[in-house]
């Protein structure tokens, strides 16, 4: 793998884009989800992106370059962001929150909830969520996340297709060498970098070359343009979130869960009867295994009954369980993993599509996700993560076509001659 990752560093001068949040130090402030206070302070932290060849990057809707840095200073800058904006820095700090990817049409942000009450049960713990309040009309986003807008210039092609259909889109892939991890000064083994989430969500897009797209149109975008507008809006699409780790569990994470965990077989999340057997004994959870995240799709309440460890792959329960989003209910999203994210070949799916000729509004997210199994009274104590994350176009590296830097070819003597003969004449 180390040399798979020099070989497409070597190579990165042919992507398409390169999106890095480096060093991006992040102290959370995290309440687990589960049970508990745990309370840290939080650090600045910078992303970075950069974009090459048919590809440039803005977060203004006017200034465009290979490379951008937003960061805890100049995320509200007018110099920097565009005047307007409704980008947000986390506040005092992140603090777990579930979403399935679905987009308000209305404030054209992405649906949150968080935890409204959590109480101890006989095989696990009553989750009661409400949705975060950065969808009304006249409000902000809330602190205990990050979001921003970020435009995205594709100039590979010269049509624009203004009808929102994916086969008129080209595929982007996620690059191997995007990663989360413990960044220095945190404190590894916790394994709060486990149940981080960054979400893509795509707002809309324009023409890149239309006269009329001009940047009071770019910043613009929204889910609902109105009548006559020459905004293309993709809020009818989920958002893109990317999972990362989803192989790695630290045995603290496993223990609270095999500890807390019980059988569920009832309805009534307070009652001894609606559980069986002993704690321990729920489905399987170990390091280098991918396991579901059964995320909040909608108001939870108490008469909901849902218990935080509910799903197949856990308590065995499905009766709180919805296969699409669903008020009351949890839902199995099809995040995107590092597993993924490491298949070859043929193999790698797609991460998102942009359209040829275009300027994308994409607002992103970065959160922890309250329902990831990782996610545990302490793993709070980690405090400071690191998030790098890249895009490009190619789907094949060297060694998946079984690529020989050496193999070139060379014309037969007699084509050269016959060549340079029709040249002279």
């Amino acid at each position: 793998m180390k040399s798979r990752n020099n070989r497409h560093v070597q190579r990165v001068k042919k992507m398409v884009v390169t999106c890095a949040m480096i060093a991006l130090i992040l102290g959370v402030s995290t309440y687990a989800w589960f049970i508990g206070m745990k309370t840290v302070n939080v650090s600045t932290f910078d992303v970075s992106i950069a974009a090459i060849d048919s590809l440039s990057l803005s977060l203004d809707g006017s200034k465009w370059s290979d490379t951008v840095t937003i960061n805890g200073t100049n995320y509200n800058d007018t110099s920097v962001v565009y005047t307007g904006n409704t980008n947000s820095w986390g506040g005092t700090g992140l603090v777990p929150m579930s979403s399935v990817g679905k987009i308000d049409s209305g404030s054209s942000r992405l649906i949150l909830f968080e935890k409204g009450s959590l109480t101890v049960t006989p095989g696990g713990y009553r989750l009661m969520a409400s949705q975060v309040n950065n969808t009304a009309s006249g409000v902000t986003e809330q602190n205990g996340y990050v979001a921003f807008d970020l435009f995205v210039k594709n100039l590979s092609g010269n049509a624009y297709y203004d009808n929102l259909d994916v086969r008129n889109e080209e595929a982007v892939y996620l690059t191997i060498d995007s990663e989360v991890k413990v960044a220095e000064g945190g404190q590894a083994g916790t394994g709060i970098e486990n149940s981080v989430r960054v979400a893509f969500a795509q707002i809309g897009r324009v023409s890149a070359k239309a006269a009329t797209s001009t940047q009071a149109v770019i910043t613009g975008i929204a889910c609902e343009n109105g009548e006559g507008s020459t905004v293309t809006s993709i809020c009818s699409r989920d958002a893109q979130i990317w999972e990362p780790n989803d192989r790695l569990h630290v045995q603290n994470a496993i223990n609270w869960y095999t500890t807390s965990c019980r059988r569920r077989t009832g309805a009534t999340t307070t009652s001894e009867a609606s559980y069986t057997g002993n704690y321990g004994g729920c489905g399987t959870v170990g390091n280098g295994g991918t396991y579901p995240t059964y995320a909040v799709s909608g108001e939870i309440t108490l008469g909901d009954s849902v218990d935080v460890y509910d799903g197949p792959a856990y308590n065995g329960y499905s009766g709180t369980i919805a296969s699409t989003a669903t008020t009351g209910k949890l839902m199995a999203y099809p995040t995107f993993t590092d597993s993924m994210k490491l298949q070859e070949g043929t193999a790698r799916p797609t991460f998102m599509t942009l359209a040829p000729n275009s300027i994308t509004k994409v607002r992103v997210y970065v959160y922890i996700e309250g329902q990831d199994i990782d996610n545990y009274d302490f793993a709070s104590l980690g405090k400071k993560i690191s998030v790098a994350f890249g895009f490009t176009k190619e789907r094949f590296f060297g060694e998946d076509t079984n690529y020989d830097d050496t193999n070139t070819a060379t014309l037969p003597a007699d084509v050269v001659r016959a060549n340079h003969i029709t040249a002279v004449q």
